[in-house]
């Protein structure tokens, strides 16, 4: 953003609230984010950490938490359960003709009722993560109580539970206080990115103190982080703009000619929704088969360690998984989400046209084909960022061992980049809605 926008930021008072508030709430979140739930066993969670097996999976789950998960704290779950009931949600309007035909009817009334059901949703989903994280911590734990206690049904169990969730709701809370009374609808959004961000100064210090990580190495990293930001950007702001014809309007007795426009097709239109959907469908097998570890029956316990060992991110198998994913994710979310806009009638009401191409239904189709063309880069970066620790340790097999020390995860550096453009892009529509437009304010 240019210097001048950043002086007139501090001069509109109700930005300048807007950005403190903001600032606030997501001070007290990281604040929060250390509270430890009530009776954790820290030397049981420093022996978890430190075992290869239990941390490459814990570290896993703790990617995108912000350091929430490896310190068991009340917000170890984040806003993450909201974010994968949204999915689910998102996911159902297009295959249940009754949720597709509320949301065809009144789309306000759609969005107060998706927003109303994803609240609901995340309740139980936080809850039976919860169940899911206490478990998992204890399968490694080498005979400890996690939580200093008996695991069990009892009171302190579910006490421990509805903490958890409680904690996750609290991080919702805050996030839709961002959005309201911060910074316009990027509350939960904000929210990811503060745990993201927080990591970095403790990753740099391992990495300027880790006498195991020469010059070369570092430099590598270094190097390697900055090229991923950079291909990011440039991928993310990839546009394909479609030739529109607008209609002319009458002026009194005359009548304009007809505009021609464009229509912005975007190179990745579901953002960062795949790499968090893909994660969490593939973590979920290696949670469940940690029940069924100690089970008596040999067949059951194979099948349970294999589940763990091939879905713990530790495998290769992980990893090509994770990729077929994400970028089949991606081309189903950019559908989902292209069909509920429905440009074609939209374009059709209003008139316009794609040259040579039939208004309505074939519009629609035409523009689909153009858009499943430009994703697939798109779906392929998303696949590259999401396996980088795998390519890294491939590509500089010394540098394997240490992706930890990446300034930010592969996957982290595509929602910071994605949250630091729409906050700015937020900030710049609120400037200009004032009269305060960055390209009037350049001297």
């Amino acid at each position: 953003m240019k210097r001048s926008v950043w002086r007139f930021l501090f001069v509109s008072e109700e930005i300048r609230n807007r950005l403190l508030f903001s600032l606030g709430l997501l001070i007290l979140y990281r604040l929060a984010a250390h509270v430890p739930v009530p009776g954790v066993n820290r030397a049981a969670i420093a022996s978890i950490l430190n075992n290869s097996g239990g941390g490459a999976l814990i570290n896993l789950l703790d990617l995108l938490s912000g350091g929430t998960v490896s310190n068991f704290s009340v917000l170890a779950m984040g806003v993450y359960p909201y974010i994968t009931a949204q999915i689910i949600l998102q996911l159902l309007v297009p295959i249940i003709p009754s949720l597709q035909a509320r949301m065809d009817e009144d789309p306000r009334e759609g969005r107060k009722w998706m927003e109303k059901w994803t609240y609901y949703l995340a309740v139980p989903m936080a809850a039976l993560q919860a169940v899911g994280q206490i478990r998992l911590f204890q399968q490694f734990a080498s005979g400890q109580n996690v939580l200093g206690f008996a695991l069990g049904l009892n009171l302190q169990t579910l006490t421990t539970i509805i903490t958890m969730t409680a904690g996750t709701m609290f991080a919702i809370w805050l996030g839709e206080l961002i959005s309201e009374y911060g910074i316009r609808n990027q509350g939960l959004s904000l929210i990811i990115f503060a745990g993201i961000v927080a990591r970095i100064p403790s990753n740099v210090g391992r990495l300027m103190t880790d006498e195991t990580v020469r010059v070369p190495l570092s430099i590598f990293l270094l190097v390697l982080t900055a090229a991923t930001i950079f291909v990011i950007v440039y991928v993310q702001e990839g546009r394909r703009n479609v030739p529109v014809m607008y209609p002319g309007r009458r002026v009194g007795n005359r009548m304009s000619m007809p505009v021609k426009g464009s229509l912005p097709l975007m190179v990745n239109m579901a953002g960062m929704i795949p790499l968090i959907f893909a994660q969490s469908l593939l973590t979920f097998p290696a949670v469940v088969a940690q029940f069924f570890i100690g089970s008596p029956n040999q067949l059951v316990q194979n099948v349970a360690v294999w589940l763990q060992t091939n879905f713990g991110g530790i495998s290769s198998t992980y990893w090509i998984m994770y990729f077929i994913m994400v970028v089949g994710f991606t081309f189903f979310y950019t559908d989902v989400l292209f069909t509920q806009q429905n440009y074609g009638e939209n374009l059709k009401r209003s008139g316009a046209q794609v040259p040579g191409v039939t208004k309505g239904v074939p519009t629609q189709r035409y523009l689909t084909r153009v858009l499943r063309r430009i994703t697939l880069p798109g779906a392929l970066l998303l696949g590259m960022v999401a396996i980088m620790p795998f390519l890294v340790g491939v590509i500089y097999p010394i540098a394997g061992s240490q992706t930890s020390l990446l300034l930010v995860s592969s996957a982290g550096l595509l929602i910071v980049v994605g949250v630091v453009r729409d906050t700015y892009r937020s900030i710049e529509a609120e400037l200009k809605l004032r009269g305060y437009d960055s390209a009037l304010l350049v001297r």
